[in-house]
């Protein structure tokens, strides 16, 4: 079936860096953009980054611009958030989902992976 599956989360000392990993199954990746959202406790689900199914095109939130990169490599059907200079705002449940080719908007999600950036 169609899945995504996350990882990589984890507790970080603020300026620290973690790398996401979201591996796809049950669907041909190459075919789908892929994006990551993030939510921190009593806020609303926000779009971090997207990237092209080729990977030749990223969109990034204002608030992780030049701090993440997203990357995928369709070859292990898996898509990365590389973050840097981590924040303790950045503290968050982050989930991959992968973006409908009708509508433009996620149709897949994953279970989702625990970032906590604290000292």
């Amino acid at each position: 079936q169609v899945q995504l599956v996350e990882s990589g989360g984890g507790l970080v000392q603020p300026g620290g860096s973690l790398r996401l990993s979201c591996a796809a199954s049950g669907f041909t990746f190459n075919n789908f953009f892929m994006s990551w959202y993030r939510q921190a406790p009593g806020k609303d689900r926000e779009l971090v980054a997207r990237i092209s199914n080729s990977g030749d095109r990223t969109y990034y939130a204002d608030s992780v611009k030049g701090r993440c990169t997203v990357s995928r490599d369709n070859a292990k059907n898996t898509v990365y958030l590389q973050m840097n200079s981590l924040k303790s705002e950045d503290t968050a449940a982050y989930y991959c989902a992968r973006i409908s080719n009708f509508g433009f908007r996620p149709d897949v999600w994953g279970q989702g992976t625990q970032v906590t950036v604290s000292s």
